[in-house]
């Protein structure tokens, strides 16, 4: 297997030595018309495009073109069997961003078994939280084989461990070494589970979601052709976004094996410490750009730019021709910020792709058309909350952003509690149903039965339907009812969040119970103030501003900054945060008394 990206120091390479593979290729693009993934990547093993993987600093350190990464699959493929791995047996794997991964996810495929990518560790939470998620995934998955890179071996093996050393795990560089047996691949069909993926809550209760090679081929077809990317032959995608959540590895890494996308890479590490390198890919990208981000990346970029920074000379964003937003709620305001910031380096609004999707659909439900930008809906927030309208205050309203039209096979509905499909602009809850809703959760019909019925896949998530288009509300499990009246807790963040001096990610809300019976809104804050008398003064601002939203007094708190919990795609869990500030792992700052 040849070397990956953290094997090659950058001031050891002869820079001028590597070239990107390019985003032209003689060899005609097929958006996923495949029966299974390793068919899809011996067609794109035959063009010249692949993956280009660069240091913190944006500059490319490993080009590895499909061809390369499907030789160094398949010889994983033959390690794997040799080693006594069976068609179905799962392989979980440490996702890292990197060559390694990347060849053994696919070997893992040619070999016939699941492929199960995990998390990295991430700064929140410490070694323990770490080690406690693996070995509950571990746990799930119940793999024959554990895979990880040497770095984290301390931590990978306590896993194992407390898994039971139920399978065996070992660093992969130990399986690249030596040659690969001349063993004989199983047969796949389309129809064979392709890999498991964990949704990004998955941590205490874990759903593997089964995806079938059909299912994840529908998808990324659904995908390739909303995107247009037959129509746009120098498309190169840029992504900093993890593998071990849905929207970095079906989105910005199994979609551009299967529709041949060249695709730069950084860590997402590395991102989160120089964000702009991101915009400077991009900028350096001769063709057109496709690239995702949650609304929380274009938020970290606009905010990264100084007065001092020459937008226009830095950075060239017009050839930018679909900056994806997914995987948490679209905030209008954030991108409207990263439109004013970057128009003068030739950013588009139009270029905005908002959508709506889950590990559970493999990836995409909706897509807004490429052109139409952003499209929002101001909605009253009596209207979203279902209640009367209250004619003794000021009507209030929240702007919904229109998440698109639903993929290539695949249809939306909003539904009653008890069914009934509603007509477009009642709020309600989405279902959905195509070829690319999951096989099952693994190993759990309960679960299964309670979100599918008859092919349809109960989302979880509360939305409306206006003219073909879906606008999403929130999750169902997150409203917050208080005196018989539901309210969102984005609702509460939002208008937290107009106070000066914070930022989207610092408030938290959620339902609390009082020690009447009676609920209650939970709110943490980030609190940057460190003198305690100016804190009393700060809660009571945010009281009062929770107070116009509720109609009541609710639980605030003011904690330390970065104390609320993200979730693997870096989205706030609002479940994690009450959890552990109930356990008290979140602690209150000291107040005046």
């Amino acid at each position: 297997m040849t070397n990956g990206a953290s094997t090659i120091a950058p001031d050891t390479v002869e820079r001028e030595a590597l070239t990107p593979t390019p985003n032209s290729c003689a060899l005609p693009r097929r958006l996923a018309d495949f029966a299974s993934f390793g068919e899809a990547l011996d067609y794109a093993a035959q063009g010249t495009r692949g993956l280009n993987f660069h240091d913190p600093r944006g500059r490319l350190i490993r080009p590895y073109p499909f061809r390369e990464l499907r030789d160094d699959a398949l010889a994983a493929a033959r390690r794997l069997i040799g080693m006594g791995i069976h068609k179905g047996d799962r392989i979980a794997l440490v996702a890292e961003t990197g060559v390694e991964f990347a060849a053994l996810f696919c070997g893992a495929i040619y070999a016939g078994a699941w492929p199960v990518p995990l998390p990295l560790p991430t700064s929140f939470g410490g070694k323990e939280n770490y080690i406690d998620q693996l070995a509950v995934q571990l746990g799930s998955s119940d793999p024959a084989l554990f895979l990880y890179p040497a770095e984290i071996t301390v931590m990978a093996q306590a896993a194992a461990a407390r898994h039971g050393g139920r399978c065996k795990a070992m660093d992969w560089a130990s399986l690249t070494t030596g040659d690969a047996p001349d063993l004989p691949l199983p047969a796949v069909s389309s129809g064979d589970i392709c890999y498991l993926q964990y949704s990004s809550g998955s941590t205490r209760f874990p759903h593997g979601v089964a995806v079938t090679h059909a299912a994840l081929l529908n998808n990324l077809a659904g995908h390739g052709h909303g995107m247009h990317m037959d129509r746009n032959p120098t498309d190169r995608c840029i992504s900093w976004l993890p593998w071990y959540h849905d929207m970095g590895l079906v989105g910005c890494f199994l979609s551009m094996i299967g529709n041949q996308v060249s695709t730069d890479y950084l860590k997402t590490e590395d991102f989160a410490r120089r964000p702009l390198a991101w915009l400077d890919l991009i900028s350096r990208n001769p063709g057109t750009s496709a690239s995702y981000s949650p609304t929380f990346g274009y938020d970290i970029c606009a905010r990264r730019i100084s007065n001092q920074t020459n937008v226009a000379e830095r950075f060239d964003l017009s050839r930018w021709r679909l900056a994806g937003n997914g995987a948490d709620m679209i905030r209008p305001d954030v991108m409207q910020s990263f439109v004013n910031v970057f128009a003068a380096a030739g950013f588009k609004a139009s270029a905005f792709l908002p959508s709506y999707g889950l590990a559970e659909a493999t990836l995409a439900v909706t897509l807004m058309p490429p052109g139409e930008g952003i499209r929002v809906e101001l909605v009253e927030e009596e209207r979203l909350s279902g209640s009367p309208r209250d004619l003794s205050r000021p009507a209030r309203y929240r702007a919904i952003v229109n998440c698109g039209k639903p993929v290539r096979d695949m249809v939306v509905e909003i539904r009653r509690e008890s069914g009934a499909a509603l007509a477009d602009h009642h709020i309600g809850k989405v279902w959905c149903k195509g070829p690319s809703v999951m096989h099952s959760y693994f190993r759990d019909p309960a679960a299964t039965a309670e979100c599918m019925v008859d092919g349809w896949l109960d989302t979880g998530d509360m939305g409306y339907m206006a003219d073909g288009y879906l606008f999403i509300v929130g999750r169902a499990k997150d409203m917050i009812i208080i005196n018989g009246k539901n309210h969102w807790p984005q609702d509460i963040e939002w208008a937290v969040e107009q106070l000066p001096g914070f930022h989207q990610g610092d408030i938290a809300a959620f339902a609390l119970e009082t020690a009447t019976g009676e609920e209650t809104a939970g709110v943490l804050v980030h609190c940057r103030v460190s003198d305690p008398d100016e804190r009393v003064k700060l809660r009571e601002v945010i009281r009062e501003r929770v107070r116009s939203i509720t109609g009541m007094n609710c639980v605030v708190e003011l904690i330390p900054p970065k104390s609320l919990p993200r979730t693997s795609s870096g989205k706030l869990s609002r479940a994690k945060a009450k959890r552990l500030y109930l356990s008290g792992e979140i602690e209150p700052l000291e107040m005046a008394a």
